[in-house]
């Protein structure tokens, strides 16, 4: 009934959906960034400062948004109202359709898009992310063990998750070692983040993903991985973000003899040290210590957060590769996903 209305609406009103699509948007960026000061938020917006003074005012008047010295905020009320209007502009704006058409061809159970492309818009990899928040925050059971890979969109996960008040027994630990130099986006950095948040506890791996045969062997007899390596292996939840196979052997420093190796072989996509090719064929491993697709396979839920129509490819390589149960998911990757297959 109430997309019926709102469809009609729409045919007689437009200017009125065009007017909520814009004022969850803010609500939206404020809820991401709060707080975040009134040209900041208007710069994020592509709107003058004026303008927003406006709607600003309004939602202020509604009792949605709070205003003090450090910024704009949501109110309580404002984080209740975001939550039931955004599924309803995901309907209107064909997200919702989006989504089901991806579930469908990807067999993916759940799809979550949310709007933009984070290949154009860095906001949207937040909006990912504040996603991806609250599925896990869905799923979570006490006494679950959390994998996180590393990467700038499941950092946003843990940016985004609201802090838990009481303890719980979960514990987070790293799917894998250290990839690349930017500590706030590696796994062992986001494993004690979302640990702090949600009011448990984190196992650290501090290790190289990329390892040599020999440091391999050494390592796996060395008693500080004898001891966490299980740990991470029971994970009943994972979270994982899903690299361009080709942009990820680069960040592992990998040899120009490997990258010629994944272009012959036609690497599309990399997920827990394997490279897939677009049908999901595992192409190429590497020598690393963590996380293993058969754990991936054990695992209760599995939560892939990926954006940009740059990876469309990589999702739908990685979806043909192992189960996922959970994607959350941008506009663009989504569309290109759909054309990719047409």
């Amino acid at each position: 009934m109430e997309w019926t209305v709102w469809a009609a609406v729409e045919r007689v009103a437009p200017e009125l959906v065009r007017a909520m699509e814009h004022r969850v948007r803010v609500m939206q960026r404020i809820d991401a960034h709060a707080p975040i000061g009134r040209r900041a938020l208007a710069h994020a917006m592509g709107q003058s400062e004026r303008t927003l003074r406006t709607e600003l005012e309004y939602l202020k008047q509604l009792g949605l948004v709070a205003t003090s010295s450090s910024g704009v905020s949501l109110t309580p009320e404002g984080k209740a109202l975001l939550s039931e209007l955004e599924p309803l502009v995901a309907e209107i704006a064909g997200r919702s359709d989006l989504a089901w058409r991806v579930s469908s061809l990807l067999r993916i159970p759940r799809v979550i898009v949310v709007e933009g492309d984070a290949d154009e818009d860095a906001w949207v990899t937040d909006r990912i992310g504040q996603a991806g928040s609250e599925v896990l925050a869905e799923v979570l059971q006490d006494g679950d063990i959390i994998a996180v890979t590393g990467g700038t969109t499941v950092a946003a996960v843990a940016k985004a998750m609201s802090a838990k008040p009481v303890r719980q027994r979960i514990t987070v630990v790293p799917a894998r070692g250290t990839v690349g130099e930017i500590v706030a986006y590696q796994a062992n950095t986001i494993a004690s983040e979302l640990a702090a948040k949600l009011g448990g506890s984190s196992v650290l791996l501090q290790i190289s993903d990329s390892l040599s045969q020999k440091a391999l062997e050494q390592l796996l007899d060395d008693p500080y991985i004898q001891e966490r390596l299980p740990i991470i292996r029971q994970a009943t939840v994972v979270v994982h973000g899903v690299g361009d196979a080709l942009a990820m052997a680069r960040r592992r420093h990998a040899t120009e003899e490997e990258i010629r190796l994944l272009q012959v072989r036609e690497a599309k996509a990399e997920a827990f040290g394997h490279y897939f090719n677009a049908r999901g064929e595992v192409v190429y491993a590497m020598r690393t210590i963590g996380l293993r697709l058969d754990d991936v396979a054990r695992a209760r839920v599995v939560i892939a957060v990926a954006g940009g129509q740059r990876k469309a490819q990589a999702i739908a390589s990685v979806a043909n590769a192992y189960r996922i149960d959970v994607l959350v998911t941008d506009e663009g990757a989504a569309r290109r996903i759909l054309q990719l297959e047409t």
